[in-house]
């Protein structure tokens, strides 16, 4: 394919991924109705977990814009629902050119692996972390005299936030597969650098929780921080198979030791060489 044709698929790929959102928003719209209700799920766990949340009152919105905001946030999340699978595929498609059949089989796992990291992410965002962080927060604010009142507007966007972040930081280990299989950084590596590495992780999951209470951030920073252990692991494994079968030495390391075919090179200069002062 020309440059030109790659930039026309390219095209076409991003108006098939556009349509789909589209469509989800679409769908949220046409059933306004039933999807704040699903989104407000949490909050009932929240009640259910925490008997002191018993008096939690409903939600309310002030302004027009508010309610504005609450139909976009399940729009939103409606439409990034039914487009990520496509999305998936369609950045599938768009590189299997450039590839190999051998790498396109190896491809596949990888791409039911991002999509399913990606959903396990959302659900345990949506059933575990964010009733959580509602529970914690509460029992902040009570312990110190308050009286919570959360706009409507402000609860949705922190529900569809926290579920789509967290699903994506869910590919934070699969990204260090690929690059390990591509060998572009060697598994060895990857594990010297744990410190600056949970760091990175501590920094990311501040980032993904909204609302940033010290028990979900922790949850999920030793959560991404396992997966990046095993992560480590899965890469050594692939890398060591890849190398085996093209006939190279199994670990990345040895290729920085010299082959034992190679002589030792005699740098001591022989007597008729005349000397240098």
């Amino acid at each position: 394919m020309t440059f030109l044709e790659h930039i026309d698929d390219l095209r076409v790929s991003l108006l098939r991924v556009s349509a789909v959102f589209i469509l989800g928003v679409g769908c949220a719209l046409i059933f306004y109705k039933e999807i704040p209700v699903f989104l407000r799920l949490p909050l009932e766990w929240a009640k259910a977990a925490s008997p002191a949340m018993a008096d939690f009152g409903q939600l309310r919105e002030f302004t027009f814009m508010g309610v504005w905001s609450v139909l976009m946030y399940s729009a939103f999340a409606a439409g990034v629902a039914l487009a990520s699978p496509v999305l998936l595929y369609e950045v599938a498609r768009f590189v299997g050119p450039a590839l190999t059949d051998k790498e396109k089989r190896g491809l596949i796992p990888f791409c039911v692996a991002a999509l399913g990291l990606f959903l396990a992410g959302a659900v345990l965002a949506f059933t575990f972390l964010t009733p959580m962080s509602i529970v914690v927060w509460h029992d902040f604010a009570m312990n110190m005299g308050l009286t919570t009142d959360w706009q409507a507007s402000d609860y949705y966007g922190f529900v569809v936030m926290m579920s789509l972040l967290t699903g994506v930081a869910l590919q934070f280990p699969l990204a260090l597969i690929i690059l390990m299989w591509l060998e572009l950084v060697r598994p060895s590596t990857l594990l010297r650098s744990w410190r600056g590495m949970l760091f990175g992780i501590v920094v990311l999951a501040a980032v993904v929780t909204p609302i940033g209470d010290p028990v979900t951030l922790g949850l999920l920073a030793g959560l991404l921080f396992v997966l990046y252990l095993i992560a480590v692991g899965i890469g050594k494994v692939l890398v060591r198979r890849k190398r085996l079968a093209r006939g190279d030495k199994p670990n990345p390391e040895d290729d920085d030791l010299p082959d034992e075919d190679d002589e030792p090179v005699d740098v001591t200069p022989s007597p008729d060489e005349p000397h240098r002062d």
